[in-house]
């Protein structure tokens, strides 16, 4: 083997040396909050999967397919970790809605939700490479809109609240005041089922390991 050769697989090959035992294969706030609000010492590292290349398929199967291929992608790099994958949607009348990209879809998302339940569903996946383990899961919530008026929809999207978001709201943020009953998991609204996370930890010793008095978030890397 030349030289650039076994330069090339080191560089491919990425150390865990300083890096936490878990990895969150996201760059959304929302779940990097959710890890450090329960304790957890973790590092950043997004995956890039091309979420076009994901077959068309139940949502529950959609979300838990999709957090595979995040997972998988960044444990390719770091098989030493163990990498935490999640994807959420929106469903209404079968439908996924995504991320509005203009006020009029944002507008068209609630409209179509207001006053009505939908689900939401997490798909999350933990894996580690090198110990051939892991674990995959879909969690819904059901989430009844209250009865909204023109004026307080127009007044939500022209915040920048519904523009990262799928389904075109953020209930930990303004978008709260959207919703009049949640039935499930709150934080798997936000965008990750944090007590099943934390009962996979816990059935496989993992909990203490990855857990500090206080959450840390090190130093965001990229993919």
């Amino acid at each position: 083997m030349s030289k650039q050769a076994s330069s090339d697989n080191n560089l491919n090959m990425k150390k865990p040396v300083d890096t936490p035992l878990l990895i969150l294969a996201s760059s959304s706030p929302r779940r990097r909050y959710l890890l450090e609000q329960v304790g957890l010492e973790f590092s950043v590292v997004p995956s890039w999967v091309d979420e076009s290349k994901i077959c068309e398929c139940p949502p529950e199967q959609y979300v838990v397919k999709l957090a595979e291929a995040k997972a998988e992608e960044v444990a390719q790099k770091y098989p030493e970790n163990w990498i935490l994958g999640a994807d959420t949607v929106v469903v209404v009348d079968r439908l996924i809605l995504g991320k509005p990209r203009t006020q009029n879809e944002a507008r068209n998302m609630l409209l179509r939700l207001n006053g009505r339940t939908h689900q939401v569903y997490t798909g999350f996946s933990i894996r580690c490479k090198k110990q051939k383990r892991g674990f995959s899961k879909a969690v819904k919530t059901d989430v009844l809109f209250k009865e909204l008026s023109d004026e307080q929809i127009e007044w939500y999207i022209n915040t920048p609240e519904p523009f990262d978001k799928a389904g075109g709201y953020a209930i930990q943020g303004k978008g709260g005041f959207l919703v009049k009953n949640i039935y499930g998991s709150y934080t798997n609204v936000v965008g990750l089922p944090v007590s099943e996370v934390l009962d996979f930890l816990i059935k496989e010793n993992l909990l203490k390991s990855m857990s500090l008095n206080q959450g840390v978030c090190h130093a965001e890397s990229k993919s």
